[in-house]
């Protein structure tokens, strides 16, 4: 969900992308390690790697690096292949990490964020021999580089459906979503949940208010400090902001920040309840789960699991991966705690909608959406 977050078929574990994490490690660059799976195919599996590097999250940020990082292991688990990884702490560390990885003889590097685009690009273009995936973007020139597939995923229509189920849910009439960042994969969430509410409004006849976003106008909240992802407290005060603004339902965009938003909700005696992105929130953040009304998903971990299998067998290419609702690439997860507070009519609608956004019937407008 990064440089910086459904109803497909209302389940995933792939949910991935959110909340707090623990201290991560320092950067291993200087001497990583290896691990190698039991089983696999014998000497040819043996003798492939496959490697990642995470943004400042971390792999523990029940977010989307934790829900890339499982792509990684599921394809070690089902190949038999070794593989490698290495936690960034800080922006600094990407390109030594990525380098790190080239270093210890990878023959794939799955990179995790936006942010990353700059090192990732770099790597690729000096090592045309090894293969790179990159989550969450499409680093420009990337199309002339053999060797680097874009893993994307159209947010914009999983968040629709989040913005539609808040405005069918909410009690005071407002909800809130704030960001991490201002970026590309933050604010593809915020307009298609802004979106989904004003269509709850236009459709059904209400006047539900988004705080902390303005699709028109491309602001809003966003969590403050140099680190805003990490920053845990800054998301809890944002939320409070939001609340004290009369909100009900958040929506937080903001990887492990976006806790800071779970815990407003989890004191808020009831009354406040919020949708999670990257992951469901009731697997990766389960201590929130009576909180959570759904979680909007990004199978980042299939994607991971296909890029890394592709090269294996040597069927690698550039062309893009984009995850949307028609591939079940990205939706809602299920309601959970929440299966019979959502009301029959509204979850029919929210499948209705499913159907008329991947017909081209409603149509999102965000200039974040993958091309």
């Amino acid at each position: 969900m990064k440089k910086l977050p459904a109803v497909a078929t209302l389940a995933t574990a792939a949910l991935l992308a959110l909340a707090g994490c623990a201290e991560p490690p320092a950067p291993q660059a200087p001497q990583p390690s290896t691990s190698e799976s039991a089983g696999g195919s014998g000497d040819g599996a043996a003798a492939f790697k496959a490697c990642m590097v995470s943004d400042s999250g971390g792999f523990d940020d029940k977010s989307f690096n934790q829900t890339s990082y499982k792509g990684l292991t599921d394809a070690v688990a089902e190949l038999g292949i070794e593989s490698n990884e290495v936690q960034s702490s800080t922006n600094a560390d990407f390109a030594p990490n990525v380098e790190a990885m080239v270093a210890d003889g990878c023959n794939i590097i799955v990179t995790v964020g936006f942010l990353l685009d700059d090192a990732t690009t770099a790597a690729a273009e000096a090592n045309p021999d090894i293969d790179f995936a990159i989550v969450d973007s499409n680093p420009e020139g990337s199309a002339d580089l053999e060797n680097l597939k874009p893993l994307l995923f159209n947010t914009a229509e999983s968040s629709f459906l989040a913005g539609y189920l808040a405005a069918g849910m909410t009690k005071t009439g407002t909800v809130g979503t704030f960001g991490g960042l201002q970026i590309p994969t933050v604010t593809i969430f915020m307009d298609g949940f802004a979106q989904g509410v004003a269509h709850h409004n236009e459709t059904k006849g209400t006047d539900v208010q988004v705080i902390g976003w303005s699709s028109e106008n491309q602001d809003g909240q966003f969590v403050p400090g140099d680190d805003p992802f990490q920053n845990i407290a800054g998301g809890k005060q944002t939320a409070d902001t939001l609340v004290s603004q009369g909100a009900d339902i958040l929506f937080p965009v903001a990887g492990p920040a976006g806790e800071g938003a779970l815990q407003a909700a989890q004191s808020s005696g009831g009354n406040v309840n919020a949708i999670w992105v990257d992951t469901d929130g009731c697997v990766s953040a389960e201590q929130y789960c009576p909180q959570l009304i759904s979680s909007v998903y990004k199978a980042m971990d299939l994607a991971v699991a296909d890029a890394i299998r592709a090269s294996y067998n040597d069927e690698f290419s550039n062309e893009p991966y984009v995850g949307t609702l028609e591939n079940d690439g990205t939706g809602l997860a299920p309601f959970n705690e929440f299966e019979d507070d959502v009301p029959a009519e509204l979850k029919a609608e929210l499948e209705q909608l499913r159907t008329d956004i991947t017909s081209g019937t409603i149509q999102i407008e965000s200039a974040a959406q993958p091309k």
